[in-house]
């Protein structure tokens, strides 16, 4: 059975910290149904003392940093004053000493905490400090990714009713399809891929001709062309220069034999490429 697409996520968010910073130590993860912190990934430990450990909001560094929605560090965890200590044999167990514990925050809510650590006291400087901010904004994209693939899944399952409606299905097939290459999880990858399918052979009227083969790009710009996106707001939102549209809209119009970009639309729904 694949890895949660969560655990590859931090995990390399994790070895990203330990790079950019030379700290010897990472761990982390995510907070669960009931709020709760829990350490699922570890990098560089000597020990499973923190595994599994569950962090509470307002408890030890950790959950300081959850309450507080920022990073937060000591230089020296188990004689530190401004932290709890109720995960301090976990802690003694790894030997640890400076801590620092860095919040992932997705639209303005916590769902998880990186941490970065030594084996001996210390204070962390600002280039530490940023990077372990990078690594949790990496952590925090993908979760972003990962929430609006879900909410455009959900939308698309559901019945086609009501004037407007496909023009909700087609921008909905155009999110999806901008989404499909961050998408780190091949299973939820081809779950995107093949909805978008289903919703590019939902279309009104008979498909004409399936022999046409489009590159995947040009698939994705005639989807925002088809919702009356410019070249230039297609490729702010697919990540492309304007030229670059301008180029796979032509190539797209020659293969569907168009000569203008109303006609390569229709040609395209009518070879079931675009709902």
């Amino acid at each position: 059975m694949p890895e949660p697409v969560e655990a590859v996520e931090m995990r390399a968010a994790l070895q990203r910290l330990r790079r950019t910073t030379g700290l010897p130590v990472a761990f982390g993860g995510l907070l669960t149904d009931s709020g709760q912190l829990r350490i699922a990934e570890l990098s560089g430990t000597a020990t499973r003392a923190l595994s599994g450990l569950g962090v509470s909001a307002g408890n030890g560094l950790g959950g300081k940093s959850i309450a507080l929605s920022r990073p937060c560090a000591v230089t020296d965890y188990r004689s530190s004053l401004h932290i709890s200590h109720e995960y301090d044999t976990a802690v003694g167990a790894e030997g640890l000493r400076a801590v620092l514990a860095v919040p992932v925050v997705v639209r303005r809510k916590v769902r998880g905490v990186l941490y970065g650590a030594v084996r001996e006291p210390r204070g962390f400087g600002d280039r530490t400090y940023n990077a372990a901010v990078d690594a949790a904004r990496d952590v925090e994209q993908s979760l972003v990714v990962r929430d609006e693939v879900q909410r455009l899944l959900a939308a698309a399952r559901e019945p086609v009713a009501g004037p407007g409606a496909w023009e909700q299905v087609r921008e909905a097939h155009g999110e999806l399809r901008t989404l499909a290459p961050r998408i780190v999880d091949p299973g939820l990858r081809d779950e995107l891929l093949k909805v978008c399918g289903r919703l590019a052979g939902g279309g009104s009227g008979p498909v004409q001709d399936r022999r046409i083969v489009l590159a995947p790009r040009e698939v994705d710009v005639l989807a925002w062309v088809a919702t009356g996106a410019t070249n230039a707001s297609a490729g702010e939102r697919l990540g492309l220069k304007p030229e670059t549209v301008k180029g796979y809209l032509r190539s797209a119009m020659r293969k569907l034999g168009a000569h203008t970009r109303l006609e390569a639309v229709v040609a395209a729904r009518r070879a079931g490429l675009l709902p």
